[in-house]
């Protein structure tokens, strides 16, 4: 069933757990979020990127609304990473009930203004609205490759409450130590866990996460345990699948089988959604 993002994030926020919000990518990794939601009873938010919403086009998104709405979990289907507007209006007209705009890139009030812009339009549509103060890394970066955190602006809990109070949001994206994509062999990040105290303190609404593919496990469990209420993963559960695809791509390269050769690929990625589920409750 489709459910209202406000409630699962409140309940988690409640309950103290946290969500996860996999960015699905292609049919089969949407399906495996589906089945491990089902077979966990966990709740699950489907994100789509833009990119991914270019790439997978108006006609699967209803597919994909149909195949939420006769499912018995609890399910939300976000917009990932908004830049602008027409990106919000676009994902509002194709049926998602929650949407990102992240103008963290913007000065604070401008990335205010924004927000608030895409609040009130999202309300009139009954849409949750999730904004973003701060910025985190990118594994793609050499200060990342480094091991420093020059790319991570981290959220500041003073600048948060005004923020959340000031836009309207339903759930805030904060920075305390994450970054997108997969970490290089090596490189062990750390969240700033007494920083998440901090905003948990300074802010009511729920907390959001991005960037948690690669992270320490004890410290996403902790985070979802003491104020994240949804945590992103993406990169992660791609990983998974497109290396056993190229595993067995390699292992039987004569295989023209579409249900043996995606087989083990989407195994690997459910194995792996599966895994965060239950780390986050």
């Amino acid at each position: 069933m489709i459910e209202s993002m406000q409630v699962l994030l409140q309940d988690a926020q409640q309950g103290k757990y946290a969500v996860g919000a996999f960015n699905i990518g292609n049919k089969d990794i949407f399906e495996a979020v589906l089945r491990a939601s089902h077979e966990q009873n966990i709740p699950a938010i489907i994100a789509v990127s833009v990119p991914e919403l270019e790439y997978l086009g108006d006609d699967f998104m209803a597919y994909v609304l149909k195949q939420m709405q006769t499912s018995a979990s609890r399910l939300a289907l976000h917009l990932d990473h908004g830049k602008s507007m027409a990106e919000i209006k676009r994902a509002i007209k194709l049926g998602f009930n929650s949407v990102m705009i992240d103008a963290s890139h913007l000065p604070f009030e401008a990335n205010i203004e924004r927000t608030k812009e895409v609040v009130a339009y999202a309300k009139e549509h009954g849409v949750a609205v999730e904004g973003e103060l701060g910025t985190i890394g990118s594994t793609a970066s050499s200060s990342c490759i480094a091991g420093t955190d020059s790319q991570i602006i981290y959220t500041d809990p003073e600048d948060a409450a005004i923020f959340s109070r000031e836009t309207g949001v339903d759930a805030l994206a904060v920075a305390i130590g994450t970054s997108h994509g997969l970490y290089p062999k090596g490189i062990a990040p750390h969240l700033k866990l007494d920083l998440l105290g901090q905003l948990v303190h300074k802010v009511t609404i729920p907390l959001v996460l991005h960037g948690g593919s690669g992270n320490q496990p004890q410290e996403l469990r902790h985070a979802a345990h003491h104020g994240i209420a949804k945590i992103n993963i993406s990169s992660e559960v791609k990983s998974a699948y497109f290396q056993a695809l190229r595993k067995h791509l390699q292992e039987y390269p004569d295989d023209v089988k579409t249900q043996s050769v995606f087989g083990d690929p989407c195994r690997a990625a459910q194995a792996v959604i599966t895994e965060k589920m239950i780390l986050f409750v």
